[in-house]
């Protein structure tokens, strides 16, 4: 069959961009039967509806494989190269594998999100040119870079659901028009012209093509600070971020990724109340800022402070970088913080301590923001040389960078090392149900790592540097909540907590397995690791020294079920004798993200936090209003998908933190709070956290109250 433009351009029934009769069933989903019970069927009535009546009648055929990727190559659908590299048998053996997996959404937002936006579309967007399997296939083919057992490996684990890559490599993976693979990239800003200049072209370049980038500011010099010596010439770092808001309104990946960046300053940097000012709904407009996130670091010592009522020095940058030759960003403020007190040639104002937190929880209470990074609990547990200094746009990457320096002309002079991250994430009830656990994180720590050698980076030499030098990926997790509720297991309960403690742990034995033997077989490990905690052998001791098992038997009965094998302290010390001989490849292994889109499609409620809603509400572009039920939830087990405003903040934190002690990252962790919660609820919240070592927060989430039962009569969404 020849494909003529024409063809290309024919569109069938109603188009990609319709309403059918199928947003009408899955708005039913909403309502309650009149037994009282969710209308689950109604969502899956929904979904063949849209099958029927949307998708099949818009996607382009072809009367063979071959066919179909020749056309897909000379139309500049498929980059060529990656997909010739590999012998033909193979290609086609690996096409038939993933259709005969037979894959199928479990819910209409599922469906409707992958085809809205992962599936590859002619370029007029009229129709579908993959389907699931299809940009399965690719992905595992371009990842899997001519190993023809990692390519496997690779579709039985996306195909199955065990594992997901992230957004940016699923949906750009093979593709001839794409950005890159790369979920977020840090960097960090200089207190110079140059340094922000370029980092403001940085943002641009790597906006364009990738995922989120985050931007410290805590060096840059305040408000009012001199220059050259002439007193009150520096304009500090709010007109920087309104440059920066700009810039990233403006930048977009080939519209199918919205650019989006967050700037982290330091709580004892002398702009920090007007940082925070800007998020403030009543703020001027010169300096108000809309859509930039806003980050804070937090030492231990503000805390102490508070706890005392004393007031907090504010440190300029400037005169802390001429007194100890490095950036305030590069300094343990809490262990030199009563030095620079008494030091006369730093400069410092003061203010409440205890003023900040209010401060800082009104903000979370109008807004949302800051996130929040507890800057010596992340250092404490940084098992790599260096200090970190910031986090990314959605509180998980912590890693070590280090500054470049520029000439006049912004070209460098010194290329430091900035931060990318390349994600994905385990589903957890997949891992649990079926499989082996060992092998599917051994395909994903593989997988990721293939997304760090392929990356494009040279657009941002530091970023590049930094990629090269670390080779970190950020293995997350999903879907706790949803295996918890259908083990018949409250989220926060003593044996909610328990699980979590021991997947977690059980998850790090692997992906550090996994990476010395990528080590092993490379003969290469990460810059730097001679110096870090794996190479002396510390790292291992809280594994090595003491048991780590199941303190319930249901969690025990569970592991046991599965078929997964609990680290045993012998397991540890031959990983460590290893590790120590031959290292590792990554420097850095997880990091929970809060996986958005990547959960719908997988059946997954997302990241490790409990649900927002059994029945959640979105809003998908002109479709309006989509409902999706929370996986693995059904009406003989509602009482175990209580959601995260009854849950509460303190289970929670409590479930995060059992986590955070496996994690060599971080993890994106949102609060939730009910109508009735003030900002002190918010401070306690912030103290608990802190208390019970959890890395950072996320945004804090207010339960609104207004809609609710007012809308829909009998509708499952309005029921508290």
């Amino acid at each position: 069959m020849t494909i003529t433009a024409p063809a290309i351009e024919k569109t069938t029934q109603k188009g990609i961009g319709a309403r059918a009769d199928h947003h009408a069933l899955n708005a039913a989903l909403n309502l309650f039967a009149s037994d009282g019970s969710i209308q689950f069927e109604k969502d899956h009535e929904a979904l063949r509806a849209y099958f029927a009546q949307h998708v099949l009648p818009n996607t382009l055929r072809f009367d063979s494989l071959e066919e179909k990727v020749a056309f897909l190559i000379e139309n500049d659908y498929y980059e060529e190269a990656f997909i010739r590299s590999w012998d033909w048998g193979f290609v086609k053996d690996l096409y038939l594998r993933a259709t005969e997996a037979n894959h199928r959404f479990a819910s209409f937002l599922g469906a409707f999100k992958y085809y809205s936006s992962y599936a590859l579309k002619t370029f007029d967007g009229s129709q579908y040119l993959e389907d699931y399997a299809d940009r399965v296939v690719t992905t595992a083919l371009f990842l899997g870079q001519g190993d023809e057992k990692l390519a496997t490996k690779l579709v039985d684990e996306i195909i199955s659901g065990r594992f997901q890559p992230a957004t940016p490599t699923f949906l750009n993976a093979g593709k001839k028009q794409r950005g890159e693979l790369v979920s977020c990239f840090l960097l960090r800003m200089e207190d110079n012209l140059e340094s922000i200049g370029r980092s403001v072209n940085s943002a641009l370049q790597l906006s364009k093509r990738g995922g989120g980038v985050a931007l410290l500011m805590t060096n840059l010099r305040e408000a009012g600070a001199p220059i050259k010596q002439i007193q009150n010439q520096a304009s500090g770092v709010v007109p920087v971020m309104k440059i920066l808001e700009d810039s990233f309104s403006y930048a977009n990946q080939l519209g199918a990724r919205q650019g989006a960046g967050a700037v982290y300053l330091h709580a004892h940097h002398p702009d920090i109340l007007q940082f925070l000012d800007t998020k403030r709904e009543n703020a001027d407009e010169k300096i108000r800022i809309k859509t930039l996130s806003l980050g804070v670091v937090i030492p231990d010592i503000t805390f102490d402070l508070a706890r005392d009522n004393k007031d907090m020095h504010l440190f300029s940058p400037y005169d802390v970088e001429r007194e100890y030759g490095i950036p305030l960003s590069d300094l343990s403020v809490g262990a030199n913080y009563a030095q620079m007190v008494a030091n006369p040639r730093i400069r410092k104002t003061t203010t409440s301590a205890r003023g900040f937190f209010r401060t800082l929880a009104e903000l979370q209470f109008e807004s949302g923001y800051p996130y929040v990074m507890f800057e010596d609990t992340v250092n404490r547990a940084n098992p790599i040389s260096g200090w970190i200094n910031m986090s990314n746009l959605c509180s998980e990457i912590l890693q070590v960078n280090t500054p470049s320096s520029y000439d006049a002309a912004i070209g460098y002079k010194h290329v430091g090392r900035d931060i990318s991250c390349n994600l994905g994430s385990m589903n957890i009830a997949q891992v649990m149900k079926q499989g082996d656990f060992g092998a599917t994180v051994d395909t994903a720590v593989r997988g990721l790592s293939s997304v760090s050698d392929q990356s494009d980076l040279d657009a941002v030499p530091s970023v590049a540097a930094g990629n090269a030098a670390s080779h970190a990926i950020g293995l997350g997790q999903m879907n706790l909540h949803g295996y918890l509720g259908s083990q018949r297991i409250k989220y926060g309960s003593a044996e909610g907590v328990d699980f979590t403690n021991i997947y977690f742990y059980t998850v790090t034995y692997h992906a550090l397995l996994a990476s010395n033997r990528i080590a092993r077989e490379r003969a290469a490990t990460f810059a730097g690791f001679a110096d870090s905690a794996y190479a002396d052998g510390s790292y291992f001791e809280k594994y090595t020294e003491q048991t780590w098992a199941p303190a319930t038997e249901r969690v025990r009965q569970l592991f046991s079920a599965s078929g997964v094998h609990v680290p045993t302290q012998h397991d540890w010390r031959e990983l460590k004798a290893s590790v120590r001989e031959h290292g590792i490849y990554n420097a850095y292994l997880q990091a929970v993200p809060p996986t958005g889109s990547i959960s719908y499609i997988n059946n997954a409620t997302a990241s490790i936090h409990p649900i927002a809603a059994k029945i959640e509400i979105r809003k998908e572009g002109k479709l309006g209003r989509v409902y999706f039920p929370a996986p693995h939830m059904d009406n003989s087990n509602l009482e175990f998908f209580e959601d995260a405003y009854e849950i509460g903040y303190e289970k929670i934190i409590d479930t995060y933190a059992a986590a955070t002690q496996h994690v060599d990252q971080g993890l994106s962790c949102t609060l939730f709070f009910r109508d009735t919660a003030t900002t002190r609820d918010i401070n306690r919240a912030q103290i608990h956290a802190w208390r019970k070592g959890i890395k950072s927060l996320y945004y804090i989430r207010m339960r609104q109250l207004a809609l609710a039962g007012t809308e829909i009569e009998n509708c499952v969404s309005c029921t508290l």
